[in-house]
């Protein structure tokens, strides 16, 4: 049984003025629906520009990080209800917010899309463990880059795109930055130190590749082809 874990950055969903990307979020909806090469699908979603808004808001007010957090959840399960009512049908009609509501959702045979699910956690460490629990055989990550760089490349033009990276490989490149943890509301980066702790004791194997050329995601989800992107092995 073929399974695969597709994470959605908040980033390709709205844009930097907090408005819907109505041709991504279309279009990706579309291919996901003629997809027929996986026998279980879950899309986790981040909560892009919209969360990153409501939490600036609430820490220029004082407001704990924990309750940051937990608003930056919501609003990744308000982009999650998006996708549901994009792909129709074929998704689940609610949003899970534990592994046991997963559990369940997953005994209906549908797409499942989520979100965050407990505080202090990425949607990518979401995106990880919820492969490690259906024993996914691929981590999908779309995102407004590339793939990983051996630095920050919206700060730095001389950034390095790296194509294959092994898990140690990434572990030292993520121990350079001390902020590599992510552990306040609302704090986007790719990959961090807990979701490489899981992908390392469930050998789970992961692809980051950009989500603005659809056609390439087309290539890979329909016609099952190698998509350019950065590898990450065990």
């Amino acid at each position: 049984m073929k399974k695969i874990v597709v994470k959605v950055g908040g980033s390709l969903l709205l844009s930097k003025q907090k408005v819907i990307n109505h041709k991504f979020v279309t279009q990706f909806c579309q291919i996901i629906k003629e997809g027929v090469n996986y026998d279980q699908i879950i899309i986790v979603c981040g909560g892009g520009s919209l969360a990153r808004e409501y939490i600036a808001f609430l820490r220029d007010n004082r407001i704990n990080e924990a309750f940051c957090d937990s608003i930056g959840i919501e609003i990744s399960r308000l982009n999650s209800k998006l996708i549901i009512a994009c792909i129709g049908d074929k998704a689940y009609p609610t949003v899970p917010e534990n592994l046991k509501e997963l559990s369940l959702a997953l005994q209906f045979g549908k797409i499942i899309v989520m979100g965050g699910i407990q505080p202090g956690q990425s949607t990518t460490s979401v995106a990880m463990e919820v492969a490690e629990y259906i024993g996914a055989n691929k981590v999908l990550i779309l995102t407004d880059v590339e793939g990983i760089y051996d630095k920050d490349p919206g700060k730095n033009p001389d950034a390095k795109f790296i194509q294959k990276l092994t898990y140690d490989e990434l572990n030292n490149l993520l121990q350079k930055s001390s902020s590599s943890t992510q552990s306040a509301a609302g704090e986007y980066r790719i990959f961090d130190l807990v979701s490489l702790q899981i992908i390392r004791r469930s050998n789970i194997k992961v692809l980051i590749t950009s989500g603005h050329d659809l056609d390439e995601f087309r290539k890979f989800w329909i016609e099952n082809k190698t998509i350019s992107g950065t590898t990450i092995t065990v």
